[in-house]
């Protein structure tokens, strides 16, 4: 079996594999992108990027690629959260002017932006083959693999072998990384309607304490909005299919989301969910082969930090790239600074998790403690979910979070 040689090959095409295929064809590098599914599908997943995400696409020049693709930019939040006998009025945010990068964030129909990156990739200078099926890697000496592309089996190699396959990744696999997960704790249900009477300028969050339940609202723009409903897995119960599809609209008003956003929306696909618990590798590289994105680190979906992250590996690991010619140097410092980034992300998503989801007389009490100090400082509540993560994590900023300073 004849083999091709490349510097790079990507494992998946979807955003961080095509993005990083992008930006290093676009330096000359001979990039393979090998994408197992010949046409992007909708799924539920994460449909919109934060500010510091859009701040990231900026840094790789791929930011008007991305808003072309069908997608909208969003300048203002709202958070609508209480007991459901008690509500708390929204508070509504304005993105640009309150956040550290000053961005809008960045709604859009998932597919279709995968499509104009993987497309602006070829463009590039980036060999994309489609409708493969990897059947294995080796990693002694220069990395290989096995895949059938076009029904043919065949062999690639190649300085450098990323992993962009996503939360199950078998690339993870094949180089032997480590695993780790969170327990499990949540449920995440999505689903796309049109014609949802819903703000069309604005994400919304709608939070239940006493009953553990998060309703998010993302707009695409002219009705179409990507619904999700996050919900206890004590619950016993995974949403799925139109036969929930009662139950996940009863559920996300007993959230908050006002009844009548529903009379007249109409289902997008199907619907679906899964488990939102965060998973990572310790170290996303090893003997010439790194992950990025979700196959590195996969944080709950309810923060909505996914794309942004994939983002920031990519400009990360671009970097360490095209300033080290020593490739395995530079793949252990992406890992290293991916490691410290991902670390503030799910540290601070810990405590959001116990101030703003979990319920019971504990949590409840850790709310009436730190809420109303919220309120006075603004400081105290961290802003890692709009801001990012390029900050530090102390002891002294967990006190002053829950209230005990």
């Amino acid at each position: 079996m004849e083999t091709t040689n490349y510097d790079i090959i990507t494992i998946g095409g979807g955003l961080g594999g095509a993005a990083l295929a992008k930006v290093m064809a676009d330096k000359g590098a001979r990039v393979l992108v090998l994408e197992s599914e010949p046409q992007f599908k909708d799924r539920v997943r994460g449909e919109v990027m934060v500010g510091w995400g859009v701040a990231e696409a900026q840094q790789l020049g791929i930011y008007e690629i991305m808003k072309s693709a069908g997608s909208q930019e969003v300048e203002w939040t709202e958070q609508t959260v209480g007991n459901s006998w008690e509500q708390i009025t929204a508070v509504r945010r304005h993105l640009p002017t309150t956040t550290v990068p000053g961005m809008p964030w960045l709604t859009f129909y998932h597919p279709e932006m995968q499509e104009a990156i993987l497309n602006s990739a070829s463009d590039s200078g980036a060999t994309v083959h489609r409708g493969v099926r990897v059947r294995g890697l080796q990693t002694d000496g220069a990395p290989k693999i096995t895949a059938t592309v076009d029904g043919i089996e065949q062999g690639f190699s190649a300085r450098l072998v990323v992993g962009a396959d996503g939360r199950s990744s078998g690339t993870r696999s094949w180089g032997e990384f480590e695993v780790l997960k969170n327990p499990a704790k949540t449920y995440i249900a999505g689903i796309l309607f049109d014609n949802m009477d819903s703000q069309d300028d604005a994400s919304q969050t709608f939070r239940s304490f006493d009953r553990g339940l998060t309703a998010l609202l993302f707009p695409q723009g002219k009705g179409r909005v990507r619904a999700y409903l996050c919900y206890p897995q004590a619950w016993g119960m995974r949403l799925s299919g139109s036969s929930d599809f009662r139950r996940f609209i009863d559920w996300s008003v007993d959230a908050g989301v006002p009844a009548e956003y529903h009379e007249g929306a109409t289902p997008v696909g199907s619907l679906a969910s899964f488990d939102s618990s965060a998973t990572w590798v310790e170290h996303p590289y090893r003997e010439q082969v790194a992950l990025i994105g979700d196959a590195a680190g996969s944080t709950d979906p309810m923060w909505a930090q996914g794309v942004a992250l994939t983002l920031r590996d990519v400009r990360v690991l671009r970097d360490q790239l095209l300033s080290n010619k020593d490739w395995d140097k530079a793949g252990r410092a992406y890992a290293e600074e991916h490691n410290k980034y991902f670390t503030v992300t799910t540290t601070v998503h810990k405590w959001l998790e116990k101030m703003l989801v979990e319920t019971g007389p504990e949590a409840d009490a850790r709310r009436e403690l730190a809420l109303p100090l919220w309120r006075e400082d603004d400081t105290r509540r961290i802003d890692t979910v709009a801001s990012g993560p390029d900050h530090a994590i102390d002891e002294t900023m967990r006190r002053r979070f829950f209230g005990e300073e």
